[in-house]
C-alpha cells in the first residue's frame, strides 16, 4: 500500500474530519497498542490503508470506511466475552464524545456489527458498500504472510495446540458454535482463512486475494509435509 494512495484520500476529507480521523488513531493506538493477539494497533493501520483503497476504487464513502476500519476491533467480541454489541457500543460512546453527527455514527457502528466473521454457515455479508468494503480490508489481512503469523500469535495468546491430526476441522453451522470453539491453530485455516477468498465482496479485494490465498494454501501444504517428515 503506497503512502501516495492514502494520502489521496486524505484530500477528500475535510478539516475536521481529518483531525476525527487523527484523534481516532491516537485511541486506538491507546487501545490497542499492546496487543499481541494479531489484533493490534497495526493490523488496524493495515485495515485502514486497504479500505481508504478498496473505497476508492469501489466508489464508496472514503470517511465512512476509514472510521469504520479504524474502530472496527475497537472492542472485538473475541475479548469481550463473546458480546456482539461491545464494538458497536464503544465506537458509538467515541464518537458521540467527540461530536461526531449522529448519522456517520450509525453508519460506523452499523459496519462494526456486520464485518465479523461468525462461522462457516453463518452469512455475514453487510448492507452498505463501505461495510464490504471494510470487510474485506480486514478479511485481506487475514490471509497472506501476515494472515499466517496473526492466526498463530492468536493461538499461542490461548493456549491452542498448533496442530493434533485427531482433531478434524468443524465447519461451524451457528456463531454459538464458532465463538465456543476450542480447536487447534491450523484447522483455524480450513475453517476460516481458506475459506475467506470466495466470501470478498468486492472485485478489488478478490484481485488482492489471490496471491495471499494461494500463499496461505501452499503453507499448510508444507506445514503438513514437515509434520509427516516428508520434507
Amino acid at each position: 500500500m503506497s503512502a501516495s494512495k492514502i494520502d489521496k484520500s486524505a484530500t477528500q476529507l475535510t478539516d475536521e474530519q481529518k483531525l476525527t480521523v487523527e484523534k481516532t488513531v491516537q485511541l486506538v493506538k491507546e487501545k490497542l497498542g499492546d496487543d499481541s493477539t494479531g489484533h493490534d494497533y497495526f493490523h488496524i493501520m493495515r485495515v485502514r490503508a486497504l479500505a481508504v483503497r478498496l473505497a476508492e476504487e469501489e466508489g464508496a464513502d472514503v470517511y465512512v470506511s476509514e472510521l469504520a476500519a479504524l474502530l472496527h476491533d475497537i472492542a472485538d467480541w473475541k475479548f469481550h466475552g463473546g458480546d456482539l454489541n461491545a464494538g458497536p457500543r464503544v465506537a458509538s460512546e467515541w464518537l458521540q464524545s467527540i461530536g461526531e453527527p449522529a448519522e456517520t455514527i450509525e453508519k460506523v457502528t452499523d459496519i462494526i456489527k456486520e464485518v465479523s466473521y461468525k462461522g462457516a454457515g453463518v452469512k455475514t455479508t453487510p448492507q452498505s458498500i463501505e461495510g464490504k468494503v471494510v470487510q474485506d480490508a480486514d478479511r485481506l489481512d487475514a490471509l497472506g504472510a501476515i494472515g499466517i503469523a496473526r492466526t498463530f500469535a492468536y493461538g499461542g495468546r490461548f493456549e491452542r495446540q498448533m496442530y493434533d491430526p485427531e482433531q478434524p476441522p468443524v465447519m461451524h453451522q451457528t456463531f454459538e458454535q464458532y465463538k465456543n470453539a476450542k480447536g487447534t491453530t491450523l484447522n483455524h485455516f480450513y475453517e476460516k482463512i481458506l475459506l475467506l477468498r470466495e466470501r470478498l465482496n468486492t472485485d478489488a479485494a478478490r484481485a488482492l486475494a489471490e496471491e495471499r490465498h494461494k500463499y496461505v494454501e501452499d503453507f499448510v501444504e508444507r506445514f503438513l509435509l514437515e509434520w509427516e517428515g516428508k520434507k
